[in-house]
């Protein structure tokens, strides 16, 4: 907003999302430890992954920072006065409260058919079972996890319409150069989870896991994730207030020229971020055709929730402060600006992701053996998680990459094309789905996500590079090619340290592995550098910079 205080630079704005983002996925870790090891791949948390498929859906693509209500926020107040500001949240408030009160009371209605719709292969009737091999233990542990999942999806519902108001107000927070608190939120869900299964592992204590109680565990996990949404908008309120930012006063200034401008960016980018989520569940619903679908389901929360880690504190550092930048940059006549700032993005994002990605894959199995292995979570568990993990870090640069050019769509006041390309990314995604889940079960899921992102990837560039009077691939592909050679020599290395500690210190025990997952990081991460610093790519000396002053404390 024009009339806020001095705009921060990207990288102090980075910096502060770093933090922020950090602690929160640092207590997200510790909730899914804690989830791990009170469920490991029961029905509890099987349930959970497919009650969670819509809320979650609501959550990141309504409430989730870049998320599509986010960035229209941010496009919109980040040009307007601050007189302004108040009227246009209070008229978008109402409008999407409304119209997602509506969608709650649906929710909980429809709740059965619903969860149907998203995982079809736990309705199947004893004969559909014996005909297709599955056992009666497994077919009865099937309808556990359908009731469990019914009963978990209605205590949820009320988070469609929290999602919108927490992505709207966010935004509006970011709009006023704030950072910290949206950053940091996603902690107050963890707590509130750590919380609630504190209090059922008091109560019930070594019965926690027995299949007798997993109704009661499902409930818990469903009414903590819920209570967490409700802090994560309250908290934000103060905040709002303080900044005159609006407040909960209803206005239907629906037609005034700002509330439209929002509203046209907000539906086509909802709809193509919603697109992609639908990708997710896709996944869900081939993979409760999967004879044991809690326990894959579970493996790909458990593996998806490593991967995001890194992923969600190095997307925020770098999307949150690069998009006020591509709304500012978006006149024709700054374009040769934008494509350095859209360099900047796709360069770091390879700076950081390809590494960590490398690590991910070579170090998967003793990554999932210390992260999760305790009390419920067996070794099996581990393989299975691990199995999964590769295939999700392969595609991590894609992702982050495609979210770094949508962002530029949406500078553009362009939602369209992002959507239409997801659109056709759906039907690649069930196509591929369809394909691989029978001979690779859970990672074959994931491998057709990844697939989807690469094509995706491709054909915004394609759009931008004729948008924007052509960019410089060519030039932008050298570097690129560089880091991914580097990154696999660390991915290597990462993997061979780990061999030779394995061969001559063994396997076992919780210390010796998280000895031998630091060694073999650390020389992993050493070979990356020590490639890299010699491609002399700006991008490196930027990050490598900003390492060494937060850490180190170098000027």
């Amino acid at each position: 907003m024009t009339e806020s205080k001095p705009t921060r630079s990207l990288a102090g704005i980075a910096g502060i999302v770093a933090i922020a983002t950090l602690i929160s996925k640092l207590f997200g870790l510790v909730r899914q430890q804690a989830i791990a090891a009170a469920f490991g791949v029961g029905p509890a948390y099987g349930a959970y992954n497919f009650a969670y498929v819509i809320p979650s859906f609501l959550l990141i693509l309504l409430g989730g920072i870049n998320g599509p209500f986010h960035s229209a926020i941010v496009s919109v107040l980040a040009k307007r006065k601050q007189a302004e500001v108040a009227p246009i949240m209070e008229g978008i408030t109402t409008l999407v409260g409304g119209i997602l009160l509506l969608v709650t009371i649906g929710l909980v209605v429809f709740a059965n058919p619903l969860m149907h719709l998203v995982a079809p292969g736990l309705y199947i009737t004893a004969d559909q079972a014996t005909a297709q091999g599955i056992d009666a233990a497994t077919f009865e542990t099937l309808q556990q996890t359908r009731a469990i999942a019914v009963q978990q999806f209605r205590i949820m519902a009320p988070m469609a319409m929290l999602a919108g108001l927490i992505g709207i107000g966010f935004g509006a927070l970011n709009a006023a150069d704030q950072y910290w608190l949206p950053s940091i939120s996603p902690l107050f869900s963890s707590v509130t989870m750590l919380v609630g299964l504190g209090g059922l592992a008091l109560y019930l204590g070594d019965k926690i896991a027995l299949p007798q109680y997993a109704a009661l565990g499902g409930a818990v996990l469903a009414w903590s994730t819920l209570a967490g949404a409700v802090l994560q908008w309250l908290v934000q309120l103060p905040a709002q207030w303080k900044s005159g930012l609006g407040g909960l006063r209803l206005r239907f200034n629906f037609r005034e020229p700002a509330v439209q401008e929002v509203i046209k960016i907000m539906g086509p980018a909802t709809f193509s971020s919603g697109m992609m989520q639908i990708n997710v569940w896709t996944d869900l619903f081939f993979a409760s055709f999967i004879p044991n679908a809690a326990a894959a389901v579970s493996a790909m929360g458990y593996a998806g929730l490593l991967v995001l880690t890194p992923l969600g504190i190095i997307s925020n550092a770098i999307l949150v402060p690069l998009l006020p930048a591509f709304a500012k940059l978006a006149a024709p006549e700054n374009w040769a600006e934008l494509k350095v700032r859209i360099r900047q993005g796709l360069l770091t994002t390879a700076v950081t992701m390809l590494p960590v990605s490398a690590l991910m894959m070579a170090l998967a199995f003793p990554l999932s053996r210390v992260v999760y292995e305790r009390y419920a979570f067996t070794v099996a568990d581990s393989a299975l998680t691990a199995s999964v993990l590769v295939v999700y870090a392969l595609g991590m640069f894609f992702y982050l990459a495609r979210d770094v050019l949508v962002r530029v769509f949406y500078a553009l006041e362009d939602g369209d094309t992002p959507f239409r390309i997801s659109v056709v990314n759906i039907f690649l995604n069930a196509l591929l789905d369809f394909f691989l889940v029978k001979p690779l079960g859970a990672p074959g899921l994931i491998l057709a996500t990844v697939t989807v992102n690469v094509v995706s990837m491709i054909a915004m560039l394609w759009m931008l590079n004729r948008r924007l009077g052509g960019l410089p691939l060519r030039e932008w592909a050298v570097p690129l090619a560089g880091l991914t050679i580097a990154s696999i020599a660390s991915g290597f290395a990462a993997w061979g340290t780990l061999q030779a500690s394995e061969h001559f210190l063994g396997r076992e025990g919780p210390w010796l592995l998280l000895l031998q997952l630091c060694l073999s990081g650390l020389v992993g991460l050493g070979i990356f550098g020590l490639i890299a610093i010699q491609l002399r790519i700006p991008e490196v000396k930027q990050v490598s910079d900003r390492l060494r002053q937060r850490f180190l404390k170098q000027p």
